[in-house]
């Protein structure tokens, strides 16, 4: 079974971290493997992409003519590609060596049609210690409560992530309409998908911790104000996900229901037997995120539908 691995990156400030996640999927130890460039309407990365990996075998590297953001890009990779599977991951991560034989192997002993992995929060700064596991979500990391090893879940996140190739083209891909695009950030990116695949195919994304990316983590991931700005505009991209996919709000309702009936409850009994700050500061973050969120949605409940939908398209 030959596997795909699309990569997409855009912005010569970030080569060096791209570089790193690049040459960490070349040293995978499964065969075959192929990697699939996407840079994202810039020349000039390009030009070094090209210079740096355009003559090993096994990797194609292309351009798109303007930024046309993640979505379109991962759909244009996975097109290109001509893998059985096609596996996703972000430019700012880096794969342990066994990561596509953890993901492939789940394709051999099972009849899954997606299988994601663990996102594994790689701080390049000190973990900010008001930061809760609950909310790495916020940074494309796998949260507390995310789900157990080999479960079916929704979806796992872009930067660990794979599907059957003709499942993946079958259902259309990534909507264009989420996920990063320059400035422009609606949220939710897998879930569109996803759900499309569910409602195809009856099958959600195996959920394989063995297939292990370190996501890097910059020191503005840890700023508690551009938490609290991402926690909002969460929401809100919720609310525009609740319009366009009815199907997709049980999913983080029944996060909430775990996160304030089990995992706050579990918090506050622990700070009273063995009282810290960091513990502190931690459940207090929790509401304090929480609430930015539930503010998103309700701007975007406020918002006409039509503005909504503009927004996302």
């Amino acid at each position: 079974m030959k596997v795909s691995v699309v990569i997409c990156t855009y912005a010569m400030e970030r080569y060096d971290v791209f570089s790193e996640c690049v040459d960490s999927v070349l040293e995978q130890t499964y065969d075959p493997l192929e990697v699939v460039i996407v840079v994202d309407g810039n020349e000039t990365v390009f030009e070094r992409v090209t210079d740096d990996y355009g003559d090993l075998d096994g990797v194609e590297c292309y351009c798109n003519d303007d930024n046309q953001g993640i979505s379109y890009s991962r759909t244009r990779g996975a097109k290109l590609a001509t893998g059985d599977v096609v596996a996703f991951i972000d430019d700012d991560a880096v794969a342990e060596p066994d990561w596509i034989d953890e993901l492939a192997r789940v394709y051999d002993e099972t009849d899954a049609i997606a299988v994601g992995g663990h996102a594994k929060p790689d701080w390049v700064t000190d973990k900010p210690d008001f930061f809760p596991e609950e909310f790495y979500w916020l940074v494309g990391c796998d949260e507390r409560g995310m789900g157990e090893h080999m479960e079916e879940l929704r979806n796992t996140y872009g930067s660990n992530i794979s599907f059957r190739r003709n499942v993946f083209l079958n259902v259309g891909g990534y909507d264009e309409n989420t996920g990063r695009k320059g400035d422009r950030h609606i949220q939710a990116h897998e879930a569109p998908v996803c759900i499309r695949m569910a409602n195809k195919y009856g099958k959600g994304v195996i959920y394989n911790t063995d297939a292990v990316v370190n996501h890097k983590l910059f020191d503005y991931r840890g700023e508690f104000r551009w938490l609290v700005f991402r926690s909002f505009w969460q929401g809100y991209s919720k609310r525009i996900m609740d319009l366009l996919l009815p199907e997709a709000a049980g999913d983080k309702n029944d996060y909430l229901k775990q996160l304030m009936l089990e995992f706050v409850p579990s918090r506050l009994r622990d700070l009273i037997r063995n009282p810290s700050s960091p513990k502190a500061k931690q459940l207090v973050t929790i509401f304090i995120f929480t609430a930015a969120v539930g503010f998103g949605y309700l701007y975007g409940l406020i918002q006409s539908d039509d503005k909504l939908v503009g927004a996302a398209t």
